[in-house]
């Protein structure tokens, strides 16, 4: 039962809702928004940079456009539920596309499998790779599909603010493995090492480490399977600026350029903000898309009792990542939209990013190739592509102004020696993100890619609460809070804001 009442303020001009404010303007932040906007709310969301999408952001750059951040759409659904919030259907204003395959995932040794939704064609690659293995994938397979069943189809969207809540499902995390580590419970249905990458790897797209993530995140291989894997045509951007639309038409405001220094709290509640330029702006209700850490030890001055600045020292956060943005003055036909390459080393790679906090010579990349599929992201005839590479974060003390153009000379070196013969001579543009970038631009602590790395003991309860748990009114979402990281992730942290903010629409 929900305690907090919201109370209509005066404000200036016929708009009389309550006034909700959001923080940040990530997808977490305008699924926040385009929620709270059909529950009654008068929406402002302020943006320190100066454009909207948070880590969605986009770049362009002589003639070419790439999506800064996210760019896999699985779990289409949550966008398009958004759409129908405001009564209108997402088709009309963005165009998903389906991949297939969704990617490639390439060895260091050549060999490559592709990796898809078909059914029988995911036989035939793991029957290639270990023929012996395919009784164990299609084991495997439903055990993912009873693990996103519970993981994400009945608990992904329920908040956990209750310790209660933890033990309600304590028997479903043992029954599901939760307890286990991703690569354990792959072990546990296949014996080909490289299969055993290929299923377990997919921690890393949120920032874990598929050694120590909960095995509760095997759900990702049925998602993928249920829903797809989808690029937006435009770009992830496109689905920024719809959602941006959206927000705008339900009357809301999104202000770029407003960077907030703090959350102001009187007798224990949320009233509002204080920008960094003095400005104040009250609000019934504050929503914070920030990195969690960022927002318990700056925007509220580390004066909380449970995510106090000592206990979030403490905290494992996810890894860094360092991505390089490229175009190319001809294409590169045989490179797919997506393509993983693995590189030489797996299990002692990971230890290096995350426990070491060891910039490793070698490493293993995820390259994109939007123009595969849309064209228009480069100059005709030209190719756009980004390469991201695991990295430790800032713990590790890389000095990135000295090390990113030596590790981007050599990712290029790489990538020419495998997938891109000609490379150097064809790049016609190029930029790169550090996690220094990350720290400077999105605030996140220690430069990580994904805020607090998602193993058992910082998930559900043990994770920031989506209402906080030391100041009411003041609500959390975003890859720092539940459910954790990743489009889905995101956007049903926003979908939990329904179950613990009330509906401004009802009398209180």
């Amino acid at each position: 039962m929900l305690t907090l009442a919201v109370k209509p303020i005066d404000v200036s001009g016929p708009d009389r809702r309550p006034h909700a404010v959001v923080i940040g303007s990530g997808f977490g932040g305008l699924a926040a928004a385009v929620r709270l906007g059909a529950r009654g709310y008068r929406v402002t969301v302020l943006e320190r940079l100066e454009q909207p999408g948070g880590r969605a952001r986009v770049h362009r750059q002589d003639g070419f456009t790439f999506d800064a951040g996210p760019t896999i759409v699985t779990a289409p659904f949550l966008f398009e539920e958004l759409w129908r919030l405001c009564g209108r259907d997402m088709a009309q204003d963005v165009a998903l596309v389906p991949m297939r395959p969704f990617y490639r995932i390439r060895f260091d040794d050549g060999s490559s499998f592709a990796y898809s939704d078909d059914r029988a064609a995911m036989r035939a690659e793991v029957a290639r790779f270990s023929p012996e293995d395919v009784d164990g994938y299609e084991r495997f397979m439903a055990h993912s599909e009873a693990v996103c069943r519970v993981g994400f189809e009945e608990l992904g969207h329920v908040p956990f603010d209750r310790f209660g809540s933890m033990l309600r499902i304590a028997p479903d995390l043992l029954r599901l493995s939760g307890h286990r580590s991703v690569y354990d419970v792959v072990a546990r249905f296949l014996r080909d090492e490289r299969l055993r990458t290929i299923f377990s790897f997919h921690p890393l797209l949120i920032g874990g480490n598929p050694f120590r993530a909960s095995g509760i995140y095997c759900l990702i291989a049925h998602l993928e399977r249920r829903w797809g894997v989808h690029f937006a045509m435009g770009g992830t951007g496109s689905l920024v600026n719809g959602l941006v639309g959206l927000i705008r038409g339900q009357g809301g405001t999104i202000r770029c350029g407003a960077d907030v220094a703090r959350i102001r709290v009187e007798s224990g509640v949320a009233t509002g903000v204080a920008l960094r330029d003095g400005e104040t702006i009250a609000a019934d209700i504050v929503v914070s898309n920030a990195d969690s850490a960022t927002t318990y030890r700056t925007l509220l001055g580390g004066a909380t009792r449970r995510w106090s600045a000592r206990r979030l020292a403490r905290a494992a956060s996810s890894m860094g990542l360092f991505v390089w943005y490229f175009g190319t003055n001809r294409k590169f036909p045989q490179v797919d939209h997506h393509t993983i390459l693995m590189g030489p080393r797996y299990r002692e790679l990971l230890v290096d990013i995350f426990d070491r906090k060891h910039l490793a010579e070698d490493f293993s990349l995820y390259l994109h190739r939007p123009t595969a599929t849309d064209p228009l992201l480069a100059p005709p005839g030209c190719d756009a592509f980004y390469v991201l590479s695991p990295v430790p974060n800032l713990a590790g003390g890389q000095d990135w102004a000295q090390r990113a153009e030596p590790y981007r000379r050599k990712i290029e070196r790489h990538l020419e020696a495998t997938v891109m013969p000609g490379l150097s001579e064809a790049i016609v543009t190029s930029k790169v993100t550090t996690p220094q970038d990350f720290a400077d631009d999105f605030l996140s602590f220690r430069g990580s890619g994904f805020g607090l790395e998602p193993v058992l003991t910082q998930s559900a309860w043990f994770r920031p609460h989506n209402r906080s748990e030391d100041v009411a009114n003041l609500f959390l979402v975003g890859a720092g809070t539940h459910p954790g990281a990743g489009l889905p992730g995101v956007l049903s942290s926003a979908r939990v804001l329904d179950a613990v903010v009330p509906d401004a629409r009802v009398p209180v």
